[in-house]
């Protein structure tokens, strides 16, 4: 590490202490040279996420487009923030985990939708009607009723 103050490239760690919900690492360093004391952070270097949408064209993975979408499905419903973004960490943490480095739309919906059951059916019910673009009201009942059939 090239101390800042005098341009020496060797330098000792003084001390490393998680930061910022250990997800970097401080370190206090000291120059070998001067003597001079100063600091660093260390952060995971992660591969962009690229999305592929449905008409083929590729944009990066963008989390808040994710949380957007989820809360207008839960306009009205009693679906906090927080549980949404909870959602959101979960299915960006899985992607990440996950060896490819692109991803479709169509997946990622399908992951949204599954969390989605699990915490709210009407909010489930309006996503789905938008992310698979029901045509008629025959296609809407074909969903409630897979709901239904599904409920214990």
């Amino acid at each position: 590490m090239k101390c800042p103050f005098c341009g020496y490239t060797e330098s000792k760690v003084i001390d490393s202490r998680p930061a910022e919900e250990s997800t970097t690492i401080r370190r206090r360093r000291e120059c070998l040279a001067c003597q001079k004391r100063f600091t660093t952070y260390e952060i995971i270097e992660r591969l962009p996420l690229v999305v592929i949408k449905r008409d083929g064209s590729r944009q990066s993975f963008d989390k808040v487009k994710l949380i957007n979408g989820m809360v207008r499905a839960c306009e009205k419903r009693p679906v906090s923030l927080a549980t949404l973004e909870g959602i959101a960490d979960d299915i960006e943490q899985e992607l990440l985990s996950n060896l490819e480095r692109e991803i479709r739309t169509v997946d990622i919906g399908e992951m949204v939708m599954a969390r989605l059951k699990d915490v709210d059916e009407v909010a489930y019910v309006r996503f789905a009607s938008v992310y698979r673009s029901f045509k008629d009201i025959n296609t809407f009942m074909e969903e409630l009723t897979k709901l239904l059939t599904e409920k214990p």
